[in-house]
């Protein structure tokens, strides 16, 4: 794929994760993340029908964080992780779907405590991939 055909993608975009019934989600584009981090509450690790699950609540606007919609996920992984403020810790990892403008595909995600972060979610390289250019001038440019 040449640079002509990836899709110009800005600092701040909007996601949808339809598999946790997340129409519209604002995420801030960090090409020094590796994997996308979510802002989660209560997580819970369970098991289901023999499959290691996590539940957890998020809200789905960062503007009003009373609104919380509760989710379960098959964990995918769990890794360390070091935080941006340095601290090493272990997250659940899920992979789930994602929807970026026309784009569609499955992303891994680590679930955290972001509460003290402007934006909800961190959308990472591997997310990114060989799929978008990222133009730190623009915001919303693919949603």
């Amino acid at each position: 794929m040449t640079t002509t055909q990836k899709a110009i993608i800005g600092r701040l975009e909007s996601i949808a994760l339809p598999e946790l019934a997340i129409a519209d989600l604002q995420v801030r584009v960090d090409t020094g993340a590796k994997t996308s981090s979510l802002h989660v509450d209560n997580i819970t690790k369970f098991t289901k029908n023999g499959k290691l699950m996590v539940k957890f609540n998020l809200h789905p606007d960062v503007h009003n964080v009373e609104n919380t919609v509760s989710c379960e996920a098959p964990i995918h992984d769990i890794r360390r992780v070091k935080s941006s403020n340095g601290k090493s810790e272990q997250r659940y990892v899920i992979a789930t779907p994602v929807q970026l403008g026309e784009s569609n595909w499955t992303i891994e995600i680590t679930l955290t405590d972001r509460s003290d972060m402007s934006y909800l979610m961190l959308f990472g390289r591997e997310a990114i991939g060989d799929k978008f250019l990222v133009d730190p001038s623009k915001v919303f440019a693919s949603s």
